[in-house]
């Protein structure tokens, strides 16, 4: 164990944690933001996808240690009253099912439009290739994203 300093959603956290434990299990464990979900362990369905210094990554294989004097950011921070444009657009066109990948499908699109405000629809298929959805909701969440990048 050691203590490791965080800051997340804009909150300083001091936490006393092993430092190769996984950033999701940090988050959903120690720091109760469950919105981050836990899909493949194995960061190849982003499911778990956050944002470390406005990037997107997979926290399920990123230990804590890497986010060490870095912002992390979450579905719960990405805005106060659940009112960005991706979370507008994603309520508008229906986009969600069972939900489950839902929130790492946002952080992701997030990090792209931060990036590239006005994407393509070829720039929005690479940047979202290899989030994965069961229920096949890709054409709603490339119309969410498109929607979006119109509202930023």
């Amino acid at each position: 164990m050691a203590v490791i300093n965080l800051k997340v959603n804009g909150k300083a956290y001091t936490l006393d944690v092993d430092p190769a434990t996984p950033l999701l299990w940090v988050l959903r464990d120690h720091l109760h933001l469950t919105g981050t979900k836990f899909g493949c362990g194995i960061a190849q369905c982003g499911a778990c996808t956050v944002h470390l210094n406005d990037s997107a990554v997979r926290s399920c294989k990123l230990p804590v240690s890497a986010a060490i004097g870095k912002t992390v950011t979450t579905i719960e921070g990405l805005s106060e009253n659940g009112d960005h444009p991706l979370q507008k657009a994603w309520l508008e066109l229906d986009v969600p099912q069972c939900g489950y990948c839902q929130t790492g499908q946002i952080m992701n699109a997030a990090a792209l439009l931060k990036r590239n405000p006005h994407p393509t629809e070829e720039q929005i298929e690479a940047s979202m290739n290899g989030n994965l959805c069961r229920c096949g909701t890709y054409l709603r969440i490339r119309e969410a994203i498109k929607l979006a990048a119109t509202q930023s």
